[in-house]
């Protein structure tokens, strides 16, 4: 509309658009430290009410602002990026987590560690060799055996108790990602009905970009826009969410309701409206914390623990057929000085003898004072390089992991500081935005004061003459 009741509109659409700029810059400032919150910029279009025709002319200059729409400063590439990336970073820093703690556990290199009792039981083999009829010597070697079967058994359980803190972890994140999930179809079903309404959603948005971040940490999910803005969450292939609708996660073996193994292999499954689907196991299986879990409990721990029991049985297998192959003081044949369960493992072994004239140090009989077979028995066996390899080989993986964790973190770093760069709030950004939309404001407000003034010349007082 041309003339000046348009312009009065013209005016009035400034002081609007204006205080919307106002009202979002406020909101970014007052949301600067909300985690997930995205910052919003207002997009102006201009209003004109031309039309094409043939036999008429529009003769007005623009007929004022309006409020296009109040964006969310996100890029979805990227996002989908920060969620990849922060499901791996979540994979390798739990991994690392749980593996350093069983190397803290294990205490190797150090003087309380399985290795330096292997060490102390060899050497007190090899004092016994020496003085074969000393009281002494032999309860000293029954001492290290027992520090060395004490030491292994403790090692074994500290394994176990890591196993048993991981299903529970395990049953945890399992409830933690239903969770996710249908909080993250109840806000696609909110957004979709909120913007069909004509209302922003913009902090529903901004909650379900975080659910969706959750669940690719928890699970490696990967998510997908659809045409209609709502979110489909795979995990491992499988839809997890599509729409209003969130399928059920669930752990469907290996781990028992109250967090104990129940002898068969981990697995999960997805039961949803669509179908129930067992997700594959390994690599191709769930990723994040929860793929973490899951690899330690299938994989890292069991290696491990087995490693261990190989260490155990060879011990004992070793010392007892040479005690079998020597004599006691009593001069009969020597007795097994280990106890070992192989359907146990490390867990069983325990010193067999209490009688130190039972330890077989002699390789004649007749009860003669011989320490030749206590010499064999100190170095009788390989079972500390078998415990030094394994332990290595830990080691190893927690130092693969440390490095693979600091790259990862990195990575995540830099498209985290790109995301927040784009999605941020900066305060002296919008002190700026303010302070236009400020003074934009008051030029609007000028403007309607002096079409004001215009109109009252224009009605009041045209016509009137001096006197």
């Amino acid at each position: 509309m041309a003339g000046s009741f348009g312009s009065i509109n013209t005016a009035l659409s400034g002081l609007r658009y204006n205080q919307v700029a106002l009202d979002v810059a406020g909101n970014n400032i007052a949301n600067a430290s909300t985690d997930g919150y995205v910052r919003r910029r207002v997009v102006g279009e201009s209003v004109s009410s031309a039309q094409a025709a043939l036999w008429s002319r529009y003769d007005g200059h623009g007929e004022g602002v309006t409020v296009g729409e109040v964006r969310r400063m996100t890029d979805p590439l990227l996002d989908s990026r920060v969620r990849r990336e922060h499901g791996l970073l979540s994979y390798l820093s739990t991994s690392r987590t749980i593996l350093a703690r069983v190397e803290d556990g294990v205490g190797e290199p150090g003087p309380n560690g399985v290795h330096a009792a292997m060490l102390d039981l060899r050497n007190a083999w090899q004092d016994l060799s020496l003085n074969p009829g000393g009281t002494a010597a032999r309860q000293q070697v029954l001492g290290r055996a027992e520090s060395l079967a004490q030491a292994l058994r403790s090692q074994a359980a500290n394994v176990a108790g890591e196993e048993a803190d991981q299903r529970v972890h395990a049953l945890n994140l399992v409830s933690e990602v239903n969770t996710a999930a249908s909080g993250l179809a109840a806000l696609n079903h909110d957004i979709l009905v909120t913007e069909q309404n004509g209302t922003d959603a913009g902090v529903l948005r901004d909650r379900r970009d975080l659910l969706a971040l959750r669940l690719s940490e928890l699970t490696g999910a990967v998510t997908t826009v659809q045409a209609d803005g709502q979110f489909t969450v795979t995990v491992a292939g499988t839809n997890l969410v599509q729409g209003k609708e969130a399928g059920a996660f669930v752990l469907a073996s290996g781990i028992t309701p109250a967090g104990a193994a129940d002898g068969s292999p981990l697995s999960y499954r997805v039961d949803a409206s669509w179908g129930s689907t067992v997700l594959p196991a390994g690599a191709a299986g769930p990723g994040g914390e929860l793929g973490a879990v899951t690899e330690v409990l299938t994989t890292r721990l069991p290696a491990y623990r087995a490693g261990l029991d190989a260490v155990a049985a060879d011990l004992a297998a070793t010392v007892n057929a040479q005690q079998a192959a020597g004599y006691d003081a009593s001069g009969a044949a020597g007795a097994p000085l280990f106890s070992y369960d192989p359907l146990v493992g490390a867990a069983s072994l325990q010193v067999a003898i209490t009688d130190p004239s039972k330890l077989a140090a002699s390789s004649v009989g007749g009860g003669a004072l011989d320490g030749a077979n206590a010499d064999l028995l100190s170095r009788a066996g390989t079972y500390p390089d078998a415990y030094q390899r394994l332990v290595n080989g830990l080691g190893t993986d927690v130092a693969a992991l440390d490095r693979r964790t600091a790259n990862q973190a990195s990575l995540s770093g830099a498209l985290d500081d790109a995301r927040e760069q784009q999605a941020g709030v900066n305060l002296d950004e919008e002190t700026v935005n303010m302070v236009a939309a400020q003074r934009a404001y008051e030029a609007a407000a000028r403007l309607m004061t002096t079409l004001d003034e215009v109109l009252d010349t224009l009605i009041n007082r045209t016509g009137l003459v001096g006197r």
